[in-house]
């Protein structure tokens, strides 16, 4: 028997058949977080970012990309998802954004790709918004924090 999931008997690569798995409501949270240099932290403060609100931008672009995972993300399964939000919050403590990502839906398989992507993206979106005033920006600790649902049930990032 083939120990790899995603490849068949001769070694190709295959997407896993689901079909036959229990559909279950799934559930996931990932954070990713971006750093940011001084200048930028001043103008989110003060003045703002010439291009607009990166923070509502980002959080679009972090929804739209969640649902195209399918799209980037090989041999990952094209699933409905019943909800996506992105939330993008200034920290001050880190001097930095703390983007969290979550997704549901009622399926065979688990969205935990989703909300990475919908995470990073959003991550990616916010550079490209502030990339004008300084382009030291460091995005790290893309995450996943939590998941439930599926044969593993629940599932909490230490």
């Amino acid at each position: 028997m083939n120990e790899f999931s995603h490849f068949d008997e001769s070694g190709r690569p295959m997407m896993v058949d689901v079909g036959k798995k229990e559909i279950t409501h799934r559930r996931a949270v990932a954070e990713c977080i971006l750093t940011l240099p001084d200048k930028i932290y001043e103008a989110l403060l003060g003045e703002g970012i010439p291009k607009g609100d990166p923070f509502r931008i980002a959080e679009i672009g972090g929804i739209m990309a969640a649902k195209k995972t399918p799209d980037i993300i090989p041999l990952c399964h094209n699933i409905r998802l019943d909800g996506v939000s992105v939330r993008c919050e200034l920290s001050k403590e880190e001097r930095a954004v703390r983007i969290e990502c979550e997704a549901s839906a009622y399926g065979v398989t688990g969205v935990e790709m989703e909300v990475l992507v919908g995470a990073t993206a959003a991550a990616l979106v916010f550079y490209d918004m502030c990339k004008a005033l300084d382009k030291g920006m460091t995005i790290k600790e893309a995450r996943l924090l939590e998941k439930s649902g599926g044969r593993s049930g629940h599932w909490m990032n230490e």
